[in-house]
């Protein structure tokens, strides 16, 4: 009764203290988690309806100079075949998007030094400057502050930097040449810039404690970013995790339906982890409260490079099938599609 009874105080209060956030996480069974879920889509449903947003996923460089542990792309593994997209490529997948009537391109890759500030200003401006209608958003790591205010004043509208831990001890054992305070001291800048803001973590990562998740939350409540992007953790053939489990599906439902509840504006993706995982995991993900889905846009020839994780889906379909294919489920599941630019209905319009 006590699991139903804190439910009931977080829908209603969008909070909950650390202690009464572990209690739910050590505490809770499956009939709890069935309505944890219940609450999460009755917030969302009140606050987005059942609107799902369509964002289209450039990955342009499989290149990286961080040793995330995790991570099948870090810049130890030597079995990646890397490769690199030129503007022309970049312009050609968002000229592929638009006529499928995508409204944000989310550029994402790796923490590629090859692409200098004024590549990547070039890249948001061809793009603005060609579609004026369309969101930008980047995921390219840790930048400068600088960097950070360049890419903004040249039209990039949000910027995804998952934190990926808020427990030090945790980011310390799983990262070898990042930097957990400079990695938290990124999110604030992109806030104070001005972006629209997405953090994030996974679930399930190695020796990773219910203690743990809890700080992970309650930092999303306190840095009350625009989008929250989670996802379960899962192995790498390539890593020295290869051998550990993966995150649950369960699991990581549980906690986007937490999040849902402590932040009810936020967009939160059902992403492609998820689907990978379990044949419904997108699915579940939307109906716990997710409310953003990223269909890849990247050449097909160069998306099984960009292996983050083993069995990565939907890696073989070209950009015309996973709209389709994506847009079909949602509808199955009773949502609705939405291909606007989706922004976080709390956002300020730029002035």
């Amino acid at each position: 009764m006590k699991i139903i009874n804190l439910i009931d105080k977080l829908h209603k209060t969008n909070n909950l203290d650390y202690d009464e956030l572990v209690f739910i996480l050590d505490h809770i069974e499956e009939s709890g988690k069935d309505y944890l879920i219940e609450k999460a889509h009755e917030t969302r449903m009140k606050i987005y309806g059942d609107k799902v947003y369509m964002r289209g996923l450039i990955e342009f460089t499989n290149h990286c100079k961080r040793g995330c542990k995790y991570c099948g792309i870090n810049a130890s593994n030597k079995n990646v075949e890397r490769y690199r997209l030129t503007l022309e490529n970049i312009l050609q997948c968002c000229d592929v998007g638009y006529n499928l009537g995508y409204r944000t391109f989310v550029l994402q890759g790796g923490e590629d030094d090859y692409y200098l500030d004024n590549m990547i200003v070039g890249v948001i401006t061809e793009i603005k400057d060609k579609y004026p209608d369309v969101a930008v958003t980047l995921s390219i790591g840790e930048k400068s502050y600088e960097s950070y205010e360049k890419y903004y004043k040249a039209g990039a509208d949000r910027y995804l930097l998952r934190h990926e831990t808020a427990s030090r001890k945790l980011f310390e054992r799983i990262h070898t040449n990042s930097n957990y305070d400079n990695r938290m001291e990124c999110l604030w800048n992109l806030k104070k810039i001005g972006y629209q803001v997405g953090a994030g973590f996974m679930v399930g990562i190695p020796t990773q404690a219910k203690e743990d998740l809890a700080k992970d939350i309650l930092f999303l409540k306190e840095l009350e970013p625009e989008m929250v992007g989670i996802g379960p953790f899962i192995p790498h053939r390539d890593t020295i995790y290869k051998y550990e489990e993966g995150g649950t599906l369960r699991d990581t439902i549980t906690i986007i339906a937490l999040t849902r509840l402590f932040l009810p504006y936020s967009l939160l993706p059902a992403t492609t982890a998820l689907g990978t995982i379990h044949p419904l995991g997108r699915e579940q993900g939307i109906k716990a409260g997710a409310n953003v889905v990223m269909p890849n846009l990247s050449p097909t020839k160069v998306r099984e490079k960009y292996s983050l994780y083993d069995g990565k889906i939907c890696t073989g379909d070209e950009a015309a099938e996973c709209r389709s294919c994506i847009e079909n489920r949602i509808v199955s599941s009773g949502f609705s599609i939405d291909m606007s630019r989706g922004d976080n209905i709390k956002w300020r319009t730029r002035i």
